[in-house]
């Protein structure tokens, strides 16, 4: 019973991964708002009841989507953060942005779905929250090691805003970290600027005013990390 019960798991998950490769062609084609569950199933040669059986709706299959690419775009923030283990900060943090730009390239239409343009009728779930926070939370590790070390150099509290200290006061409770309310503002911009680089890049704002892409993504996100107080 149990070897049949396997290989009934084993075939919904190879099903399963064939329906959300399926889907990223279409993203990649036709983009996410014209994602159908109809069209996917008639390229697989499955009829649509039984894709429903997998995800009932579009927006499940969203939601599917959108958590893998969060993920597989995290995995890569996680392993640069590995691998430049010991090595200062900044360089450290350079790392960690150098991989999400790289992740971004090879995957426009994934990182298009999570930092594009919103897709109409569709709201994101709480599943997604945790995955999303992935990339931010190898940066916030960053400054929580310099800060622990002494070493991060922490703008002034009269500088920011008591109002957005306050959100940085939440946040940190919510993420249980150890950073001042000042550091943890500023690393929350250097986060939203490290995405604007990228998405200008890859949504071809730059084109024509920036060619030496690579050196200049180098020395924006070096800037960050030292104007966020990292050593």
């Amino acid at each position: 019973m149990s070897a049949i019960r396997g290989a009934r798991e084993r075939a919904r998950t190879e099903v399963t991964a064939a329906i959300k490769e399926e889907a990223r062609s279409q993203l990649a084609r036709e983009g996410a708002a014209k994602l159908s569950l109809r069209a996917v199933a008639r390229e697989l040669g499955m009829v649509s009841s039984a894709l429903y059986r997998y995800f009932p709706s579009r927006d499940d299959l969203l939601t599917a989507l959108i958590v893998d690419a969060y993920d597989a775009l995290g995995a890569a923030a996680e392993a640069a953060l590995a691998k430049a283990d010991g090595q200062e900060p900044v360089e450290r943090w350079s790392a960690v942005c150098r991989a999400v730009r790289e992740w971004a390239l090879a995957h426009p239409h994934e990182y298009a779905l999570i930092y594009g343009s919103p897709v109409p009728g569709y709201s994101a779930p709480q599943d997604t929250i945790v995955p999303a926070s992935r990339v931010g939370l190898a940066l916030l590790a960053i400054a929580g090691d310099a800060h622990a070390a002494g070493a991060l150099r922490v703008p002034g509290e009269a500088e920011v805003p008591e109002a957005v200290r306050e959100d940085a006061r939440v946040l940190a409770g919510t993420l249980g970290i150890e950073l001042p309310d000042a550091a943890l503002a500023g690393l929350i911009a250097a986060w939203a600027q490290l995405f604007g680089l990228v998405s200008f890049e890859l949504f071809g704002q730059f084109k024509g005013i920036v060619e030496a892409r690579e050196e200049f993504f180098a020395q924006s996100v070096a800037t960050l990390g030292r104007t966020v107080g990292l050593p």
